[in-house]
């Protein structure tokens, strides 16, 4: 049986696909197979975190109610994001920063012309290339295909 992650790996608990769905009833009309489908991407893991939860319902409600629903859930639901938190720090040519708004129009022009790759799952691959291909015309880099 799955389980839910909401702090900490110890407190898991099992994941209830009942509870879930109801838990979406109150913005919009999904039923328990949708639920499922929707949660297939998830089925080769043993446990998640309710943050994967909550974005499964935010999509499921925007596909059934709207993008104001779906707001509403996560507003409602946002306190398992940590957003707020931390600061994202990334290495940048050799620099440890949060934020590029104090460094010189030189460092932010060779920040611009670095190759960035994406990491996000959620893009498919025909957007990952054309971003690719984009980037190396801006570049004027040759990109095979």
């Amino acid at each position: 049986m799955k389980k839910i992650i909401y702090k900490n790996p110890e407190d898991a608990e099992n994941f209830d696909l009942k509870r879930f769905v109801k838990s979406l009833s109150k913005y919009a009309k999904v039923s328990e197979k949708d639920a499922k489908e929707a949660l297939a991407e998830f089925d080769q893991y043993e446990t998640m975190h309710v943050s994967c939860l909550v974005e499964v319902g935010m999509k499921l409600i925007d596909e059934k109610a709207d993008d104001k629903a779906a707001k509403e859930y996560f507003d409602e639901h946002e306190i398992w994001f940590d957003e707020g938190k931390f600061e994202r720090l990334r290495r940048i040519t050799g620099y440890l920063v949060g934020t590029l708004e104090r460094w010189n129009d030189a460092k932010k022009a060779e920040e611009k012309a670095r190759v960035k790759h994406c990491v996000n799952s959620a893009i498919d691959d025909a957007e990952r290339l054309a971003a690719l291909e984009t980037q190396a015309m801006e570049q004027n880099i040759a990109y095979a295909r």
